[in-house]
């Protein structure tokens, strides 16, 4: 099996925007190259995750091994890696494209070019890919082939023309992609005398084989038995098993310069092995390192606390067995006097917030909650220090501020005309300022610079509202910039919650205080006493509602009679309240929580 030849081999991977129908081309490819039988086929086969399913998208980066026979006569060994279209796993998108030569590049020959089709292209031309356009689902009546095809070279600026045209749900010309891999993506270079140097793609944990690592060969060979190094952890390892992914896994005896394929070697833990890392042979020491990629930074934070306090054990253990799966999910303790012990986790985006959640949910039996999103800001301190803020609790003494710098992010909208005007309001009323509009075909593309902590609590979902779901967006981070920001507490009966506290702009702070104190007062049952809720700015109370006290007719046994009588008891009843409400305890049920979060613009 080692004996590959490398001019026979051709490692690409599938780049497209969410729903142009990578994972079913993928199917596809599987089929046609009759690597697993119609029995074995199901839809998507590469999903092997519940969520990834039923959301019909993809999260983690799944690889796979073909052989194709070529018109030529020539046996081919093909690696397929299926990448995410989503903006929140870039990360497993740049990852993926490091460890191919080629790509091909999905486009829904209805809906065309959209905002992600463009971000993870140009992840592919920073790798130096070679990219074969494929015009996707030209069965449906809406196609319009030749229309996408301009467009392609209007936007992205590659050449068109060969474009293919393919159904991946019919499997019409899939036999025309694989002569495309065939004949028109380069084979990987390599020198198979030369000191192994290896990419470590990705890793993830196996209950049974401990950690299992994806590679990628680019020198030398990699055998069972053979000691190797981590150039980044400087850790040693001796090669249990060696293997390649079809879809199922299959073990071989050696991988070779331009293969693909998977190691185990008793490695206990995923965080011994970095992503992006240099694996070479144990005895070498003077091999450079693979360029690698940069770390996924995580770029929202939350609050992550069990429902029922006694969990807190299991979402400890739970976390630590999803982390060693999933690299860019970071957290830490924290404990609030609403909620109780919990953790405060990063994450790539909202979408890959709300997967873990779930995912913490279903595989692990646990109700949460979540505190409302916040970015990490920077605050530069009158005394010349800088520091980081990861929760708007932790934020230091006004006095000691001097400036608070936000992140912002460089947004690309492509929309229908029609719905052009809604959405360069719903940008301006995000604080958003516009950098360019100009015209794809029917389409307008906008890009905007926005503040981050304005895009992550609804915006996307108020951009598919607009827009009924016809605008696509993508996003990067470009810098951070000073802004007028304060720290906004609600105080529920002069104590201040801070699961609700957040940094929020100035000039918005009142009318999101507002807001966010009519709902508690619908969601606060009433108590016995009067329970004011208020929005605080520091000492500055900003917006206020009251919740009144449940009466009880203390008058009732008095029939007739003097007045003052009445007025006694009323009276009596006055002080308990007032006595009531100093010592009283307002509880807040965790519903009012949860409902409270979802803050609405």
């Amino acid at each position: 099996m080692s004996a590959e030849p490398i001019e026979n081999i051709r490692n690409f991977s599938i780049v497209a925007h969410i729903d142009h129908g990578k994972s079913t081309l993928a199917d596809r490819l599987i089929q046609a190259t009759g690597t697993l039988t119609d029995r074995e086929m199901v839809e998507q086969v590469l999903d092997s995750m519940d969520i990834e399913r039923e959301r019909g998208i993809t999260i983690k980066a799944q690889t796979v091994r073909l052989n194709y026979r070529a018109q030529n006569g020539k046996d081919y060994i093909l690696n397929l890696m299926d990448t995410p279209g989503h903006v929140d796993f870039a990360y497993e998108v740049s990852r993926s494209l490091a460890a191919c030569e080629g790509s091909l590049l999905v486009v829904d020959a209805s809906q065309g070019v959209e905002a992600q089709t463009l971000a993870n292209v140009y992840h592919a031309i920073d790798a130096n890919h070679e990219l074969v356009p494929v015009l996707n689902k030209i069965d449906l009546p809406a196609a319009e082939p030749d229309r996408i095809k301009q467009q392609i070279e209007d936007v992205i600026g590659i050449d068109a023309s060969e474009a293919v045209p393919i159904s991946a749900k019919t499997g019409l010309n899939i036999d025309l992609v694989l002569e495309a891999i065939v004949n028109r993506l380069p084979p990987p270079k390599g020198d198979r005398e030369a000191p192994l140097k290896a990419l470590l793609v990705d890793s993830w944990y196996d209950a049974y084989l401990g950690v299992v690592v994806l590679v990628r060969i680019f020198d030398g060979t990699l055998k069972k038995g053979q000691r190797i190094k981590m150039i980044g952890t400087d850790a040693h390892y001796e090669v249990d098993r060696l293997g390649v992914f079809r879809p199922k896994m299959q073990n071989i005896e050696a991988l070779g310069p331009g293969e693909i394929g998977f190691i185990t070697a008793s490695i206990k833990e995923v965080a011994d092995t970095r992503v992006g890392d240099t694996i070479t042979d144990d005895r070498k020491n003077n091999v450079q390192p693979l360029p690698g990629f940069k770390p996924a930074q995580p770029v929202v934070f939350c609050g992550l606390f069990p429902v029922d306090a006694a969990n807190f054990e299991d979402l400890r253990a739970a976390m630590g067995r999803l982390r060693l799966n999933d690299a860019s999910f970071s957290f830490e303790m924290e404990s609030s006097a609403a909620l109780g012990f919990g953790f405060r986790c990063g994450f790539l985006g909202l979408l890959h917030l709300e997967i873990i959640q779930e995912r913490l949910e279903r595989e692990f039996n646990l109700d949460l909650i979540a505190t409302a999103p916040s970015v990490i800001y920077k605050i530069n301190m009158t005394d010349g220090a800088q520091i980081e803020l990861h929760n708007p609790v932790d934020m230091p003494d006004v006095v000691k501020i001097a400036s608070i710098e936000e992140p912002w992010i460089r947004a690309t909208i492509l929309t229908p005309d029609d719905y052009l005007g809604s959405i360069l309001k719903l940008c301006q009323d995000r604080r958003g300022v516009q950098v360019d509009l100009n015209y794809v075909g029917k389409r307008a593309m906008v890009q905007y610079d926005l503040p981050l902590n304005e895009v992550v609590f609804d915006f996307y979902d108020r951009l598919k509202s607009v827009s009924k779901g016809y605008a696509s967006f993508d996003y990067h981070l470009t810098d951070y910039r000073e802004g007028d920001l304060v720290k906004m507490q609600i105080l529920v009966n002069a104590e201040p919650v801070d699961a609700l506290s957040m940094l929020v702009h100035r000039d918005r702070a009142e009318s999101r205080g507002r807001a966010m104190c009519e709902k508690l007062k619908d969601l606060i049952p009433q108590h016995m006493f009067v329970i004011p809720i208020q929005a605080a700015i520091g000492a500055k109370i900003i917006a206020r509602e009251t919740i009144r006290a449940l009466r009880k007719d203390v008058t009732a046994k008095c029939y007739g009679g003097d007045i003052t009588r009445k007025r006694k008891l009323l009276e009596k009843q006055k002080e308990g309240k007032k006595k009531m409400r100093q010592f009283g305890k307002v509880d807040i049920p965790q519903e009012a929580f949860i409902a409270a979060l979802k803050v609405d613009g």
